[in-house]
């Protein structure tokens, strides 16, 4: 009995901590898992409540925890915004930030186009820490708890081939593993693995305590989307337009569709379903076990954005400059807004608000009662 006392209590302290905290989003794609959802129900409309003008491009997406947006510039400032778009605090970089933010522990890590990947205290946005890869980081950064060293570990891939991990209060060197080329997406947790696709055409599981390769999926092409992680699936894109479901549990790729168009966004992954945007200006929406096509949407430019699935709707921005929000089931059109300039930027969505960048440099904060 004693047992499934002590079982009982590590499935509920792990459950609380895959949970997602309605007013928070704190990583690129709302969890380590990366996949993409919210627990918020959001309405059919939204109404556009605030602006924050930035010097340049937005590529980088936005983290919202602590009732305060975070978010990178291509101006070489990462930002902290309060919710009424006015700003709190930024920190200058000296270069370009396209990366997502991670926010944890009261602290926001962002990698730099320089391959400096930045530890800052949230509410003051000084200086905590800096760490130096030898390439440039683009995609968010992860995070894990090591049981042996009883610290949290924040990873991230660079430019100059290696999965850095690095230890979160200190930014000292844990471990680094080496892939066989670029790593350009987002990390995803998942099984005790750091997960990501490279530009040498693997999907890589390595163990986040050790840095130890644990299984090599070989895709054999360009990986610049960032996988997402359900029980024993992985789902990824390549930049030929293959789109994979996978079981890494069993180490073999269930099924593909090819010639969805170049993905480089992420897929979103609800109960029974998986999304995803290409620069086919479609976006997709496949059954999650059989890869079949449920529905397609067409927008009018290519979608490098990734979606988030809210309850009954997905949200996801187009560079043709809108933000679209469709139905789960069917993938009917509920509301669109035109912001009138491309958006790379992935929605961040909380309980009552939605944020996303935009390439003429604003953050555009979207509300409802």
């Amino acid at each position: 009995m004693k047992y499934l006392i002590l079982l009982f209590i590590l499935f509920s302290i792990i459950s609380n901590a895959l949970a997602q905290d309605q007013d928070c989003w704190s990583s690129f794609r709302g969890n380590p898992q990366q996949t993409g959802t919210t627990i918020v129900d959001i309405p059919d409309t939204f109404k556009l409540q605030w602006t924050f003008k930035t010097d340049d491009a937005i590529k980088s997406s936005a983290v919202i925890c602590d009732e305060t947006v975070f978010i990178g510039s291509n101006d070489g400032h990462i930002y902290a915004i309060n919710f009424d778009g006015t700003l709190k605090w930024k920190y200058n970089t000296e270069t370009s930030i396209e990366a997502p933010p991670l926010y944890l522990n009261e602290t926001i890590y962002a990698g730099s186009l320089e391959g400096i990947l930045f530890a800052l205290d949230a509410e003051t946005g000084e200086l905590k820490w800096k760490y130096t890869t030898d390439g440039q980081i683009s995609g968010g950064a992860a995070w894990a708890y090591n049981p042996t060293r009883k610290s949290k570990t924040v990873f991230v891939g660079s430019y100059d081939f290696f999965l850095h991990a690095v230890d979160a209060q200190s930014g000292d060197l844990v471990w680094k593993y080496e892939s066989d080329n670029y790593i350009n997406g987002a990390i995803a947790i998942g099984n005790q693995s750091a997960i990501f696709g490279g530009c040498d055409g693997n999907l890589h599981f390595v163990d986040v305590n050790t840095g130890k390769i644990v299984i090599k999926i070989e895709i054999g092409t360009y990986i610049a989307s960032s996988a997402a992680v359900s029980g024993d699936m992985v789902f990824v894109g390549d930049y030929d337009g293959g789109f994979y479901g996978i079981n890494m549990a069993e180490n073999k790729i269930l099924w593909k569709h090819e010639k969805a168009g170049e993905i480089l966004g992420s897929p979103a992954i609800s109960e029974d379903k998986v999304i995803i945007g290409t620069r086919s200006k479609n976006v997709f929406c496949f059954d999650k076990m059989s890869g079949e096509v449920l529905w397609q949407f067409k927008t009018l430019g290519k979608v490098e954005a990734s979606p988030v699935i809210s309850k009954s709707k997905v949200v996801i921005a187009s560079t043709d400059g809108r933000l679209y929000l469709l139905d789960l089931e069917t993938g009917e059109k509920h509301w669109a807004y035109e912001i009138g300039s491309p958006i790379f930027s992935t929605p961040a969505v909380i309980d009552g608000l939605l944020v996303v960048g935009a390439d003429d440099g604003s953050v555009y904060g979207f509300g409802w009662d």
